[in-house]
Parts: C-alpha cells; sequence; structure tokens
C-alpha cells in the first residue's frame, strides 16, 4: 500500500491544498491521502492558531468528496510538539512497514528540510514529495548533497496546479469581512 501524507495546521484547509493532494495521489499513484492536522508544529510556536477542533471539522468537511482523501486526528491526540517523525513512526505501526509512507510538502519547505527533528532518520523512514509551480525554482542539489544517497531515492519532486492561495491571507480576508469565495470549500466557510 501506498500512503500519501498531507500535512499542516489547515488554519483554514484551501482548494490549494485539495487540488496538489489530488495531483500527487494521481501521478503517484497512491491508494489513498491522509491529511493529518497538526496540533503543535515546532515552526508556529508563539504563533496564534485557530482551535485544532475547528481544523480538524474543516479538513474532515473539506475532503469528505474524495473517496481516496482520509483525515487522521493523531497528531491531536499527541501530547508535545508535533514532530513528523513521530508521525511516520506511529504511522508505520498503524499499517505496517511494508506500507510505504509519501510525505507531501511544497518546494519551499524542500530547501528547509535539513533543518527539521531528526531529518536524516526521517528521510529514511519515508518518502517525500516536494511539490513545485511553473516557474519556481529551487535548488536540489543542495538537498542532494545533505542527504546523499537517500535523497535519490526518497525525495521526489512534482509539478503541481498553480494555485496561489495561502492560509494566511484566507484569514485576514474574513478579519476584514472580504469574501473567502472560490478560496475554500464551502463546508469550510460555515466553521472560519
Amino acid at each position: 500500500m501506498k500512503i500519501g501524507i498531507m500535512g499542516g495546521t489547515f488554519d483554514p484547509i484551501h482548494f490549494g491544498h485539495l487540488a496538489t493532494a489530488e495531483a500527487v495521489r494521481e501521478n503517484f499513484s497512491l491508494d489513498e491521502i491522509l491529511f493529518i492536522p497538526a496540533a503543535r508544529p515546532p515552526h508556529k510556536l508563539g504563533k496564534k492558531v485557530s482551535d485544532e477542533h475547528h481544523r480538524l471539522t474543516m479538513t474532515i468537511l473539506a475532503t469528505r468528496s474524495n473517496k481516496f482523501f482520509k483525515v487522521s486526528d493523531m497528531e491531536l491526540k499527541r501530547t508535545g510538539l508535533s514532530y513528523t517523525l513521530d508521525t511516520m513512526n506511529e504511522l508505520h505501526k498503524t499499517f505496517g512497514h511494508s506500507t510505504e509512507l509519501f510525505f507531501i510538502i511544497g518546494a519551499d519547505s524542500l530547501a528547509d528540510l535539513f533543518k527539521w527533528h531528526a531529518a536524516q532518520e526521517l528521510v529514511a523512514k519515508c518518502h517525500f514529495i516536494a511539490t513545485t509551480r511553473p516557474g519556481v525554482d529551487v535548488d536540489f542539489s543542495a538537498v542532494e548533497n545533505f542527504f546523499g544517497k537517500v535523497a535519490k531515492e526518497h525525495i521526489h519532486r512534482v509539478t503541481t496546479p498553480g494555485l496561489e492561495i495561502s492560509s494566511t491571507d484566507i484569514r485576514e480576508k474574513v478579519r476584514l469581512g472580504r469574501s473567502i469565495k472560490y478560496l475554500v470549500p464551502k463546508s469550510s466557510k460555515n466553521i472560519f
């Protein structure tokens, strides 16, 4: 079995997340995409994040029309910071080590992958799919140099639809009372 993992705060989840997940699923022939809302991501310490139950509910509602999309609250149940390595270890226990895990990240996050908690161990445990957009160039050679041989086998790139949608921009629009129509699924608007 091949499972794609789409992690994030999803504050809120938007059409960019959904379109990217579907493009990756098709390109890599994944059996499903598991959306995992983060509880306490280390890179967002000190930043205000919406209530975890609202973010989980928005994610469930936004993904329910796609039979290949599933949602897990595993990180919301865990205490402490939300480290991707802990999540991958828990998923291997749940699905078995024969299941291949493909963690989906933006190309911008790929450049910082070496800074992630236990990055070498993490990249050895799962595949990473870096989603790129037309016209956005990432120095993939620096990543390959840091991770070595495992990078060639476990870090992949795919071009996805160029939807320039940002959760930060959506929250600002809501704050200003502006429309978020066509940016988020209708179900998310009712909660957010």
